[in-house]
Parts: structure tokens; C-alpha cells; sequence
């Protein structure tokens, strides 16, 4: 546990002065956008309720405000960085404004989508600004790679933030609120709004809170039960007999397994939960 430096995190200032002398400027193409408030880095540490004998693993730091914040209270920091320029600034920044805590903060270069493992002892939380245009696939990257993670905290789009945490029946509840719930207790923590950013997004943020759980009991796999899910959604206004018809072999396979599994051929996707989906999967092929 650390003791707080004065004036350790980054301000709005501190933000222009540090991307000036590294000639960054925020890309749209790798979602960049920096906070540069204070206040919502405490706040999401505090939101995420990170312990002192947290591990927590980061997915792209940026300049660091979220990181700094995080190496105040977590035991350790892994911070996942693409950026070349981002990567090479980092660890100068912590040890600048926080040298009681650089031991304890660590840099993997690379992309988020690629990383198998991760240097020291395992993570357990994954708090992050994600990117807006990667950040499923990252989150659930994440989750199905490191499963010694029990809580997550990401600050989102606030419109993949809603699918991510959407019940069945809500008209935005898809693949991602489906699969995040394989994993994990799914729920929206809060907005942000977006003066706290640079540059500031021209849309609203939310943060999403993920408390890992045992997935559901079944003989399917995972990549079995996303796969029906996956045929599910494609054509989501079909009823389900239409839609897994591909995935089944036919529509009469697919009707079978869902009479199996005790579902309606003519419900939707978009009304079935994770455990519903798996009991499908376990069903593929029940006809023959």
C-alpha cells in the first residue's frame, strides 16, 4: 500500500505538456482519448474498488492518469500499451511523479489482443479506459485469458457500455451482453461525461462493473456455446429455428435442438440467457 505523492496525478495541464514533448496527438484510428481530470481517475479506482493487495492489469494507459491513480492504491500496476511513443513514456512518467511506487508498475508492449501472459504475479482486476473501437474484443479477451481476474471496471462508449450490461428483451441486449455474461455479473457503474477527456469524444461514456462468476454449468465448451450465439444474433430478427439453421445443419436440426433444450423454436435471440444458449449448444445434433 502506498503513500499518496502530492500533486502525483496528471491535470489537464499536465496532459498537454507531456503529449507536446512526445509529439502525440490523440489518433481516432486507436480510439485515443485521454482523461485529463483528476477527480474521474479517483473516482473509477474508487468505483472499481481496488485493494491494496490488488494486482490490477491496465489496457491502454495512454499518458497515464488512469495508471498513476491505480499505483496509489493497488499493490501492483501491469500497464498494456500499443503505442510506441505511449510505451516509451510511461515508465518516465511514473517514476517522476510517483519514484516510491515505480517498483511496483510494469510495461508490456504490445497489443491487448495478443497478450498470453503477463510478467509477475497473476492480475486480479482489469481496470481500463478502453479504447471505443476495440473494446469488446479486448474485454473479453481479458476475461477469458486471465480468469484469475474477479473484478473488472472499464469506462466504455456509453452505447457499448448499455449492450455490455443489457438484460434479455432489451432491444440493445446482443453478442457482447451475452458473452460478457459468461464470464461475469454484468452491470452499468456510472457515466461520465465529456468534458473529462482530450480531445473531448462527441460521445457520452459509462462505466461497466464486471464481478466474475462461475460459468454456466454444461457438457458444451465455450467456443461451442459462442458459436451459437454468434448464429443467433447474426440474423437476429429471425426466430431462433431460422437463425441456428446453418449452425444446426437445417432448420428441422436446429428445431430439435431447441425443443431439447426446452425452448421455443420461435423465440429470439435476443430473449434467451447465456445458460439457455449452453443448454442449445449441448443440444447441436439431438435430431439425428
Amino acid at each position: 500500500m502506498s503513500t499518496t505523492e502530492p500533486d502525483a496525478l496528471l491535470g489537464p495541464a499536465d496532459i498537454r505538456e507531456l503529449a507536446a514533448a512526445l509529439g502525440v496527438r490523440p489518433t481516432k484510428q486507436r480510439g485515443q482519448n485521454f482523461v485529463i481530470d483528476a477527480n474521474t481517475v479517483r473516482r473509477i479506482v474508487r468505483t472499481a474498488e481496488v485493494r491494496g493487495d490488488d494486482v490490477v492489469v491496465e489496457v491502454g494507459p495512454g499518458l497515464g492518469s488512469l495508471t498513476l491513480a491505480l499505483l496509489e492504491t493497488a499493490d501492483r500496476v501491469i500497464a498494456v500499451e500499443i503505442d510506441d511513443v505511449l510505451a516509451g513514456a510511461l515508465p518516465s512518467t511514473i517514476a517522476a511523479r510517483l519514484p516510491k511506487r515505480a517498483d511496483h508498475f510494469a510495461l508490456v508492449h504490445t497489443d491487448a489482443m495478443q497478450v498470453q501472459e503477463l510478467p509477475g504475479p497473476a492480475p486480479t482486476a482489469l481496470v481500463a479506459n478502453l479504447p471505443y473501437n476495440v473494446a469488446v474484443p479486448v474485454l473479453l479477451h481479458m476475461l477469458a485469458r486471465f480468469p484469475t481476474i474477479e473484478r473488472t471496471l472499464v469506462m466504455v462508449q456509453a452505447e457499448v457500455a448499455d449492450r455490455l450490461a443489457a438484460r434479455p428483451g432489451n432491444k440493445v441486449y446482443g453478442v457482447p451482453s451475452v458473452k460478457a455474461n459468461w464470464y461475469a455479473e454484468v452491470k452499468r457503474a456510472g457515466s461520465i461525461g465529456r468534458n473529462v477527456f482530450w480531445p473531448a469524444p462527441n460521445v457520452d461514456s459509462g462505466l461497466v462493473s464486471l464481478v466474475r462468476r462461475d460459468p454456466p454449468k454444461t457438457t458444451a465448451t465455450r467456443a461451442e456455446v459462442f458459436a451459437a450465439v454468434d448464429a443467433a444474433f447474426a440474423q437476429r430478427r429471425k426466430t431462433l429455428r431460422a437463425a441456428l439453421a446453418g449452425w444446426a445443419g437445417s432448420p428441422a436440426a436446429a428445431e430439435a435442438a431447441l425443443v431439447a433444450a426446452g425452448i421455443s423454436p420461435q423465440a429470439r435471440g435476443e430473449a434467451l440467457t447465456v445458460e439457455e444458449f449452453a443448454r442449445i449448444a449441448e443440444n447441436r445434433g439431438a435430431g439425428q
